[in-house]
């Protein structure tokens, strides 16, 4: 784990500058994040800023380290970013995510020449010329579509003895921290190329768990908005009564920030009928005393036995006890929690087979496709 470590310490530091009109820096430390005061102040743009990011996925992601991460680039996301920053001089910006960069999870659809694979061979041709809404949306807020992200195939309903982080299309997801460890999943790619410093932003989605783990494992923020908040349409589907997308970045800032521009409501998705009546500018709304007064539970049977582990935790609950948050340690989390498992698996399993049919027999060309002769 060291050695690897280490040696992905040392590639990401190396990559050179690319071919660009102006040189930018590529060491992960002081690759731009959301910040747009860079090219508000026309010390460079989006143009030069998104070249960056193809060269360090191509030295990073498809050779050196070999992360796995992103299955596919846009191949418009140049003229894009010039058009983006052809807006900007002429005085129009359309917010903070304007010629900012994007990866989204590859189950998620956008228009261009890429394929939707949700990481499957079966779907290795989906293209279907569709934003999805929460793209539409990052669209119009200016964003820049990199590319797409790899995840663990059909985002880990595939089978029980799956691994967390590979596909099909897409290979083994590695850690940028430590090669030889699991980048969790599903959303192993986004988090593994928020982490390497791939994009800026990514965007993940999760049923149960496939934000907020590889988050975790890939030591990025994510987490899962409340299921209603962000479309789901056009998103390949496990389960309509838990899935969304959600924000996963290197901030709590730029993760406001995101989902203040994804959240909103979409008329094909019953669940986001609300959704516009809570959109608010999230991380206006970010506060240094935000946990004052607030009681936090932790699962303190679930934390591991490794010494060094458990006192970084304590560590931390002790930053939240300082930051006014009253906490209460639960030492039986699992009882009465029998069958909860099974329960769940059988809603998964019957809203998997309704939701899949439903979005394969969505995709354009599939009713010709059906009638025609074999």
């Amino acid at each position: 784990m060291q050695k690897n470590s280490l040696l992905t310490a040392a590639l990401l530091a190396s990559v050179p500058p690319p071919p660009c009109r102006r040189r930018f820096p590529m060491s992960p430390a002081r690759m731009p994040r959301l910040s747009a005061a860079e090219m508000t102040a026309g010390e460079t743009s989006s143009e030069v800023i998104t070249a960056a990011y193809l060269e360090r996925i191509r030295n990073i992601d498809k050779a050196g380290p070999t992360l796995n991460a992103v299955i596919a680039v846009f191949p418009g996301a140049m003229s894009e970013a010039y058009r983006l920053d052809q807006e900007r001089k002429a005085g129009h910006v359309r917010g903070p995510l304007h010629g900012i960069r994007v990866l989204l999870k590859d189950n998620i659809e956008a228009a261009g020449p890429v394929a939707t694979t949700a990481g499957s061979l079966a779907l290795k041709d989906n293209i279907t010329g569709r934003d999805a809404p929460l793209v539409a949306r990052l669209r119009e807020g200016g964003a820049v579509i990199l590319g797409k992200t790899n995840l663990s195939e059909w985002a880990n309903i595939r089978s029980n003895d799956a691994t967390s982080g590979w596909s099909a299309v897409g290979g083994l997801t590695r850690n940028p921290h430590a090669l030889d460890r699991n980048t969790c999943g599903s959303s192993a790619g986004s988090g593994a190329a928020t982490a390497a410093s791939l994009a800026p932003l990514t965007i993940g989605t999760e049923t149960d768990g496939s934000i907020t783990c590889p988050s975790g494992m890939n030591g990025v923020v994510g987490f899962k908005p409340t299921v209603g908040l962000v479309s789901r349409s056009l998103v390949v589907p496990i389960s309509h009564s838990q899935d969304t997308a959600g924000p996963m970045t290197l901030t709590v800032r730029d993760a406001a920030t995101l989902l203040s521009v994804l959240a909103g409501s979409d008329p094909a998705d019953p669940a986001t009928a609300e959704a516009d009546a809570h959109r608010r500018d999230f991380a206006a709304a970010l506060s240094p005393d935000a946990l004052r007064g607030k009681t936090i539970g932790v699962l303190r049977d679930r934390i591991g036995g490794r010494a060094d582990i458990g006192a970084l935790f304590d560590a931390a609950l002790d930053t939240m006890r300082a930051a006014g948050a009253t906490i209460v340690e639960i030492k039986d989390s699992r009882s009465g929690l029998d069958g909860l498992g099974d329960a769940e698996f059988e809603i998964l399993m019957t809203e998997l087979k309704a939701d899949m049919a439903a979005y394969l027999a969505g995709l354009p060309g599939r009713r010709r496709r059906a009638r025609s002769p074999t």
